[in-house]
């Protein structure tokens, strides 16, 4: 199986058939850091993308970034410059995101099993507490009433509705994430008894959507849902957060995600639903994979070539202990292969069709399956494109022990 054309391939400038990243051959870069394989970042991608979000979302809307898609902690900072606030799911990523240069209510910590100690940074930090079910609160309340503390919190919902065309659901139907709709009421009665205000609601449904009349449908149903629990709240809501779920084109058919209608649709949903309703009110939507997935790429080195049995394999000092999403063996059904291409013979149109595969002793380390690539050797470099999401962290580094690459934002 070939691979077809796909933008990303285009998205990086090539200059004397090299690629070039952050202004450097991908040659020299590799010199620099002295190693392979690594990952590499570029900031002005990642300011492109704000802007590009900032152009066509509303301006009411407060842009939140999911640190969990990537939380090297240069990202992080040069991301706090740019966005509103932090999306966090663990004590470590809150630690990250409490140094940045903005408030600790811009802060939202959601997730299920949090563990007490967990609540009890974020309540004593100020915070905001996603709540994810009845135990997860009785515990904040036992951890208020002996701190004297009030936290900042909000309950996280999972809908009554599913979502089509996300390529993770995480809404609707039985979920260990949130608290389901109908449950909310009893919730916020619950709350008023052992003394806790909730303030805020946020409804995530589902992740990697290209369909843009699919997410202006969901964000629809997700502001219906929440002005109608809105109204049995004790407590004025001044929070709502409506989730994100962008999604990036990884593959050769994938349509890039058509921003424009999304920001029509919330700006007509926001000025004709939320503000008569809950003016107070403050709109937040949360994006990870999208802000930084294009990103990045993910450097590798060959280190053999060899022939079986008429296969070219280019065996490579990487692997999915490093790239895991890219092996196919992070939640893809039927693997198909991310954009990969030979980083330092970008003009050369003698091609053939080869495998890209890892160091690792398992078939299951293949980062490219029957590809067309240029005629490659040993010392050249493949790169992987769209690895600036859930691509290190997301990998199970220790596989085998070899050591962890490094991470570089350019």
């Amino acid at each position: 199986m070939t691979q077809p054309g796909h933008p990303a391939l285009a998205s990086f400038p090539v200059v004397d058939g090299c690629l070039q990243v952050g202004g450097l051959p991908l040659t020299t870069l590799a010199e620099q850091i002295g190693q392979t394989p690594f990952y590499v970042y570029e900031r002005r991608r990642l300011d492109d993308r704000i802007a590009h979000l900032r152009r066509y979302l509303p301006s009411a809307v407060k842009l939140h970034y999911a640190i969990k898609a990537n939380p090297m902690p240069a990202v992080v900072q040069h991301l706090a410059r740019v966005v509103d606030g932090f999306d966090v799911a663990s004590a470590q990523e809150m630690k990250l995101a409490l140094n940045a240069p903005f408030p600790a209510r811009h802060i939202s910590f959601a997730g299920p099993g949090k563990t007490g100690a967990e609540l009890a940074q974020a309540s004593d930090a100020g915070v905001m507490i996603e709540i994810e079910s009845a135990r997860e609160m009785q515990e904040i309340a036992r951890l208020a009433k002996n701190s004297g503390r009030t936290p900042l919190l909000a309950v996280r919902i999972n809908p009554d509705f599913e979502v089509k065309g996300s390529g993770m659901r995480m809404g609707g139907g039985p979920q260990q994430f949130g608290v389901d709709s109908e449950e909310v009421p009893a919730l916020f009665r619950q709350a008023t008894t052992v003394g806790l205000k909730i303030s805020g609601v946020h409804v995530f449904t589902g992740s990697q959507n290209l369909r843009a009349d699919i997410l202006q449908d969901v964000q629809t149903r997700t502001v219906e849902l929440a002005l109608k629990v809105s109204a049995q709240a004790p407590a004025p809501i001044e929070y709502i957060n409506i989730g994100g779920g962008f999604g990036i084109p990884y593959f050769p058919k994938d349509v890039p995600l058509d921003i424009a209608p999304i920001g029509e649709n919330l700006s007509r949903l926001i000025d004709n639903r939320l503000r008569p309703a809950l003016p107070q009110a403050q709109v937040v939507i949360e994006l990870g994979r999208y802000i930084v997935g294009e990103c990045g790429l993910y450097v590798t080195r060959v280190i053999d070539r060899k022939v079986s049995r008429g296969q070219v394999f280019l065996v490579t000092d990487g692997g999915l202990h490093h790239q895991l999403a890219a092996s196919g063996n992070f939640g893809q059904v039927i693997r198909r292969n991310y954009p990969v291409a030979i980083a330092n013979r970008m003009n050369q149109t003698s091609t053939e069709t080869v495998n890209v595969v890892g160091c690792l002793c398992t078939p299951l380390d293949l980062l490219a399956d029957r590809v067309e690539l240029p005629i490659a050797e040993v010392g050249d470099f493949v790169v992987i494109f769209q690895s600036g999401a859930y691509g290190l962290t997301a990998s199970p580094i220790n596989f085998l022990s070899h050591p962890v690459p490094p991470e570089i934002l350019v």
